[in-house]
Formats: structure tokens, sequence, C-alpha cells
């Protein structure tokens, strides 16, 4: 039972802060801690788990109270460059980072 979600337009040191949360949990658990979390990278990772229960219950009618995080992985994603204008004509470089989530579920 996997899902990914790929190209979330926020920095992967920010999702990690947040998936370090749920690492190992029960699927139910997790995703109670995610809905009253106050960081908006929640919303994502709480989306990224309730596809991957969706996922398991379609494969095999599997229990939500069966399954735990097995894996639960940020990645970095494509990076993209902008300028700002700076004093004396010169331009300084913006970096906006994206990030990628795999989750996978495994029944205990």
């Amino acid at each position: 039972m996997k899902a990914t979600f790929k190209h979330i337009r926020m920095s992967p040191q920010k999702m990690r802060s947040v998936v370090n949360m749920v690492r190992g949990k029960g699927a139910d658990e997790a995703l109670g801690i995610l809905r009253f979390c106050r960081r908006r990278a929640a919303g994502n990772v709480l989306k990224m788990i309730e596809s991957a229960v969706a996922n398991a219950k379609q494969k095999g009618g599997i229990a939500i109270e069966n399954l735990y995080l097995k894996e639960i992985v940020v990645g970095q994603g494509p990076i993209m460059k902008r300028w700002r204008a700076r004093s004396r004509g010169m331009a300084h470089i913006i970096i906006k980072r994206s990030s990628h989530i795999s989750v996978e579920l495994e029944e205990r």
C-alpha cells in the first residue's frame, strides 16, 4: 500500500519536521496527530496518508486499525531559481524549493 505526492511547493526541511512526528506510528494515530497539527506541511502529509489508506482499503479491504507507517520519506524535488534586484545593479538569487513525499503502509 503505497502513495506518492510530487512537486509540493514547500521545502523538504519543513516537511520532514512534520513527517518525523508520525514516522512508525499506526495509521489511525498518525491521522489524529496531523489533524490537530498547526504546521502548513501537516495538510499535505495528512492527504498522503489518507490516500495510502484508501489504496489499502481498495486493494485488500484491510481495516485502518491494522495499518502502520512502515516507511515515509521526504525527498528533494526540483528547485526553481528566481532573481531579485539589489543595489548597484546587482541581482541575488532566490531559491524556491519543492519536495516529494512517498508513504508505504503495512499490515500488523
